[in-house]
């Protein structure tokens, strides 16, 4: 016997045929002798339509309230999949986020989850009973609701598993299971029966939407076990596990790509202590996320060239502040025609030449690199957002990730 979370997300309960598609895999479990507990998001669309419900009355509204809306969409597919549980002959009690209780901090909209106390699911696995918990969602130090931010139902899945200390955290998706790459832009991609959670992180923050990035970061830190599997298909998904259960290492497991980027060049800027300073921190202070950096000597004595990367949502308001510092630069260019490629894999630490192989092939094929950026386990480079699909797929044979013949993913 195991102690598994199961956490499906909002198109696996998008009605309730689908909800009683998620009950029979939950059965399935409980009828092999396991004890389980299911966290769930709201039904697809279900939380769009709250957020617009909030816009609708008041553009600046209160965000304790905000979270109260748009918590509710939880509370019905908890509530739903109980009954169908219960229909089906399964004990099942549900759970919502102060129930449990899911304790957080008190940043409404983006909460952090600081404990949960699992007396109540201990004590509902004892009954016999399948626990059915409400994802996305906890309750602050003063009582109130609090949501974890879009995504938040993968975090809160991990985080039950830990507390719980659960053997295993199957998160059931539109997808079964982690690609090397897009495969609807690289239809030879192949999906992983493994991946380490260090290269799962790397690839769930340089773009890859399989899994929440915090959700696997808490996974790492507790060594939750997780697999990523479909929802509507039933065979095996893609472990996320520690780098000691992979026996042969790959030196790079995915290609992830970051869509959205914008770049900013900073042509002539004075070369003294403190400028760099000056021109980060009001970006820093206004949650403007700095991705990529690079600078370089100008071609004028006494001055610097500064390049770096933000989210191109953040392009317009960091205009705005770049305008008000007056750096006194001779020019500033701005550029949201670029993409983001990253080879990922726990693999390259160890390995020399892999960004020199990188450079090569994207040379070879005329692709210009505009900025580069590694890390222990990865390296990525900007270049134009024309040559995304070349890129992709000329790196992914380079690295020997393509499917046999046989076993090319069809899209």
């Amino acid at each position: 016997m195991a102690r598994i979370v199961k956490k499906f997300g909002g198109t696996s309960v998008g009605d309730v045929d689908r909800i009683r598609n998620v009950a029979k895999r939950v059965k399935k479990a409980v009828d092999e002798g396991h004890e389980v507990a299911v966290v769930v998001s709201a039904m697809s669309g279900t939380t769009n339509n709250l957020v617009g419900f909030c816009r609708e009355a008041a553009p600046l509204h209160d965000a304790r309230e905000y979270d109260t809306v748009v918590a509710a969409g939880e509370q019905i597919t908890i509530g739903l999949l109980s009954i169908c549980l219960q229909e089906m002959g399964v004990p099942a009690r549900s759970f919502l986020g102060w129930q449990v209780p899911i304790k957080t901090n008190d940043t409404h909209g983006a909460a952090r989850i600081e404990e949960i106390e699992p007396e109540n699911i201990e004590a509902c696995f004892k009954e016999g009973r399948v626990a059915v918990l409400a994802g996305f969602q906890g309750v602050s130090s003063d009582g109130r609701i609090t949501t974890l931010g879009r995504g938040g139902s993968d975090t809160s899945a991990v985080a039950v598993a830990a507390a719980l200390k659960a053997d295993r955290c199957d998160i059931y998706t539109d997808v079964d299971g982690v690609y090397t790459t897009d495969p609807r832009i690289v239809p030879r991609a192949r999906k992983l029966d493994k991946v380490t959670y260090e290269e799962m992180l790397e690839m769930a923050s340089q773009g890859a939407k399989v899994l929440q990035t915090r959700s696997v970061a808490l996974a790492m830190k507790h060594g939750v076990r997780t697999q990523v599997l479909s929802s509507f298909e039933d065979k095996p998904g893609t472990l996320i596990v520690g780098e000691d259960e992979i026996v042969e290492q790959e030196i790079v497991s995915g290609i992830a790509f970051t869509d959205g980027e914008a770049k900013i060049d900073l042509r002539g800027m004075k070369d003294v202590p403190g400028m760099v300073s000056r021109l980060f921190r009001p970006l820093a202070d206004a949650h403007v996320n700095i991705d990529m950096i690079v600078q370089t000597a100008a071609s004028r004595k006494g001055e610097t060239d500064i390049t770096f990367t933000i989210h191109e949502d953040d392009l317009p308001r960091s205009q705005k502040m770049l305008d008000d510092l007056e750096l006194g630069v001779r020019r500033i260019d701005y550029d949201t025609n670029v993409v983001k490629i990253s080879l990922i894999g726990v693999g390259i630490r160890t390995h020399s030449g892999v960004a020199q192989r990188m450079f090569d092939i994207l040379s070879e094929k005329g692709i210009n690199i505009q900025v580069i950026s590694t890390s222990e386990i990865k390296i990525s480079v900007l270049i134009d957002a024309a040559y995304k699909e070349l890129a992709l797929r000329s790196l992914h044979t380079e690295f020997g990730l393509d499917a046999f013949e046989d076993k090319v993913f069809d899209v």
